[in-house]
């Protein structure tokens, strides 16, 4: 963990902040680098970006408000387990504003950002490596939420995302999970370069309820 956080340092800048940290560690969320239930450790996070115990604190606090981090008395901060209830939330609204996001024209930069998520995630199901498929397949929602234009969604969504990633941790089989949504994910695009925003929006919202009912079952108990 120290390793791979320090190679972050220089995103810091001059002036690190608790929010630049708070960005750095979302973002070590969503592509599968923490996992539910795991203690963070502050000595150690604190030493590999170069930042005080009380900023990395107050970057710990950011992210317990957007329901990342859990602070236990007298035991530390631990990577939040988001609960099905979450799931469900969670997916409502993705289908409010990745539903919007496909009835829109796309721009040239957006559809290349969708196929280049698309190619990682194709190189990463050649490695076997899922949890790279699974950050590709985040970013390739990420990509189709920008087709909204709104740098105030984007931000929301990434929050939502690495949420998200957390549920992922739940599936045992992530294989299973992961491997047919590569395939949907290059029908989507298909849907969206032909110009049928319609079928599109229609097709994401079955997508969507495909991956929601796998994710709360994998929550069932005596499982």
């Amino acid at each position: 963990m120290v390793a791979d956080l320090s190679q972050d340092r220089p995103r810091l800048g001059r002036s690190s902040t608790a929010e630049r940290v708070a960005d750095i560690l979302r973002d070590r969320i969503s592509e599968g680098f923490f996992q539910p239930g795991q203690r963070l450790s502050e000595e150690s996070i604190s030493e590999a970006l170069g930042v005080s115990r009380n900023t990395l604190r107050e970057a710990f606090r950011l992210l317990g408000h957007e329901r990342l981090l859990d602070h236990r008395l007298n035991r530390g901060v631990f990577v939040r387990l988001p609960s099905a209830e979450d799931v469900s939330d969670l997916y409502r609204v993705r289908r409010v504003l990745e539903g919007a996001a496909v009835r829109r024209p796309p721009s040239d930069r957006a559809l290349a950002l969708i196929k280049e998520s698309l190619q990682d995630a194709e190189r990463a199901v050649a490695q076997d490596d899922w949890q790279g498929v699974g950050t590709a397949n985040i970013r390739f929602h990420q990509a189709l939420v920008s087709l909204n234009e709104s740098p105030r969604i984007d931000e929301a969504m990434r929050q939502l995302f690495a949420e998200l990633r957390l549920v992922f941790h739940v599936m045992e089989n992530p294989r299973a999970f992961h491997e047919p949504f590569v395939e949907r994910n290059h029908v989507l695009l298909g849907l969206i370069e032909s110009g049928r925003p319609d079928e599109a929006a229609a097709y994401l919202d079955g997508y969507l309820d495909e991956a929601e009912r796998l994710l709360v079952h994998a929550y069932e108990p005596n499982r």
